[in-house]
């Protein structure tokens, strides 16, 4: 048996809505289905959460339009994909798509520079099928500071207390990953619903800020939630040569601190978005000090998952305890239940 194609496999994070949405609205369907089913079929991805990232050059006065955008091409993805894909916005509708063996599809706020502090705008996006949300990148935002600003020591702004409200009574997740080190405390003092990280490594392994401290990782298993580990390199390793043993490193260390109910997969794949977006002139990429363009050799997209498997499977995880980590978790979270 294949335990990575047998078992459910969930990804908590990839930025692919970036690359469907620059291209002509009338092959956004057709795009998808020739460049990107194809890897996520080759990575054995039951469930897909796709942010909606709003790049600089539309912030702030494009950044709902863009948004809109971008939430109209993944339904389109959907509707037109239908044999092969579901978007799913309703309780059971990630079960019914697994069950049809199509992929399940879930909407994501990567940083809420559309919403500002107009709150309401949150429950307009919820119905046009957002289920998760996080408050801010790595700078300020109208409801907290990101971890880039964590010398600051800020905690969430009046509007994010009052989001933090809306989003678990509308029951939409809400995801720490990018959020300061003061704003994730105090997201998790108010929280009474589950939380998760959709892309973020341990800071015991790798001291960078967008990593979390096992304070934190105990604090989003207290909720319920689910910490899903981050593959791009900078996270898990100073090392210049970053192998799938840094990332196993990661998960296992999340296991011990957060358990094995906790633990999930947040991809973050940006190879083919900075190979497209970014011009030559402007190479390398460097963001916050590491360079962007140092993947760990097999994990530049999707279709490597079946790597990470592996070597948890080398490590000696148990089996079923490689379900929960791979899938289970972040489909249970993400269930809409």
């Amino acid at each position: 048996m294949n335990l990575h194609q047998d078992a459910l496999v969930a990804d908590g994070h990839n930025d692919l809505l970036m690359l469907v949405a620059r291209r002509p609205k009338e092959v956004w369907p057709e795009y998808f289905r020739e460049r990107w089913l194809p890897q996520l079929r080759t990575g054995g991805i039951d469930v897909q959460v796709l942010p909606v990232f709003i790049d600089a050059e539309f912030r702030p006065e494009g950044a709902l339009r863009e948004t809109l955008r971008m939430i109209e091409a993944a339904h389109r993805i959907a509707e037109k994909n239908a044999d092969q894909v579901m978007l799913c916005t309703a309780p059971g509708d990630i079960a019914a798509a697994t069950e049809a063996d199509r992929i399940a599809l879930v909407l994501a706020l990567e940083g809420c520079p559309q919403i500002d502090t107009d709150l309401e705008l949150l429950q307009t996006l919820h119905r046009l099928g957002v289920r998760m949300v996080s408050f801010t990148h790595f700078g300020r935002s109208a409801l907290g500071d990101g971890s880039g600003e964590d010398a600051a020591g800020s905690r969430l702004t009046h509007a994010g207390v009052e989001a933090v409200g809306l989003l678990e009574e509308l029951g939409v997740l809400i995801d720490v990953s990018h959020v300061g080190r003061a704003g994730t405390e105090h997201i998790l003092e108010l929280a009474t619903k589950p939380v998760v990280a959709s892309h973020s490594s341990a800071y015991a392994l790798r001291e960078h800020h967008r990593n979390l401290t096992d304070d934190q990782l105990r604090a989003i298993a207290a909720t319920g939630g689910v910490v899903c580990v981050n593959f791009f390199a900078g996270f898990l390793t100073a090392d210049e040569k970053p192998t799938v043993d840094h990332l196993a490193d990661h998960l296992l260390h999340v296991l011990e601190v957060a358990g094995e109910d906790h633990v999930g997969f947040g991809s973050d794949f940006v190879a083919e978005v900075f190979g497209e977006k970014i011009p030559a002139c402007d190479r390398p990429v460097i963001i916050q000090g590491l360079d962007a363009e140092l993947y760990v050799p097999g994990l530049e997209g999707p279709a490597g998952m079946p790597l990470v498997t592996d070597a948890l499977l080398r490590r000696g995880v148990p089996e079923t305890t490689i379900r929960k980590v791979i899938g289970e978790n972040l489909i249970r979270v993400l269930s809409l239940e």
